[in-house]
């Protein structure tokens, strides 16, 4: 746990050691209210909820917390630093939750400064806080699940572009996975059981179904599978690198 908590300690601040951090802060606050304010209708829906908030997250995090999980093997691997993390006395596992901690507790920090906006509609009206809550919790978990994939191919490459581009491609797969124009790829030829699992496995279904305030156990276990399952791929892919030094 100390190796992790050092690791950590030392990828958050290397976020905010240059002006980019700040300035990825900026564009998310000012994308997530102008999408709220404006495309969303926030003033013009005339309800006291956030869903004209919390309906672009998905659409916003496929751009953006990809940038955030390109650097976090891909720079390392170019720079060669991660020749120097695999010799010191630190594990792939460590050394994968450590920066994956790091990537997400950013991400946290960005969304926590949305609370401008939950004022806002608590000073305009009565709305469903706890329903509030529960959106932000899931939108948490699924900035989590979007860097734990992206933190997986970033460690299969030196060049974070090509990073980026891999991550919002499979991340846009994880968002259609339950719309029609993927499942009706499906259910010509494959069985039921297999077109209700790509089905859920849609990122927009289990956040949809947290975002109206219905915490379910079986979306919590989803995003867990998801993330865990990356980092453990994650881990397989450092310690095949790790093998080749």
């Amino acid at each position: 746990m100390n190796m992790i908590k050092a690791l950590f300690r030392r990828e958050l601040q290397s976020y905010f050691a240059t002006p980019v951090a700040y300035v990825f802060i900026v564009i998310f606050l000012m994308l997530m209210g102008t999408f709220t304010f404006y495309l969303g209708g926030f003033y013009e829906r005339g309800q006291a909820d956030l869903r004209a908030f919390f309906n672009y997250h998905p659409w916003l995090y496929l751009f953006l917390v990809p940038a955030i999980a390109m650097r976090l093997w891909a720079e390392e691997r170019k720079s060669g630093t991660v020749e120097l993390l695999m010799t010191l006395p630190v594990t792939p596992l460590q050394a994968v939750l450590g920066k994956f901690l790091a990537a997400w507790a950013f991400a946290g920090i960005a969304l926590l400064l949305t609370f401008p906006i939950w004022i806002t509609v608590n000073y305009l009206g009565d709305p469903d806080n706890g329903a509030i809550l529960a959106a932000y919790v899931g939108s948490f978990l699924m900035a989590g699940g979007f860097l734990a994939i992206g933190s997986c191919i970033s460690a299969f490459t030196r060049n974070q572009v090509i990073a980026f581009v891999i991550t919002v491609v499979v991340c846009f797969g994880f968002l259609l996975a339950g719309f029609p124009l993927v499942l009706d790829a499906f259910s010509g030829w494959a069985p039921q059981i297999i077109v209700d699992g790509i089905a859920s496995l849609s990122f927009l279904t289990h956040f949809s179904d947290i975002s109206r305030g219905v915490i379910d156990v079986r979306d919590l276990i989803y995003f867990a599978l998801v993330i865990g399952t990356f980092l453990y791929a994650n881990t397989i892919v450092l310690r095949w690198k790790q093998a080749d030094l």
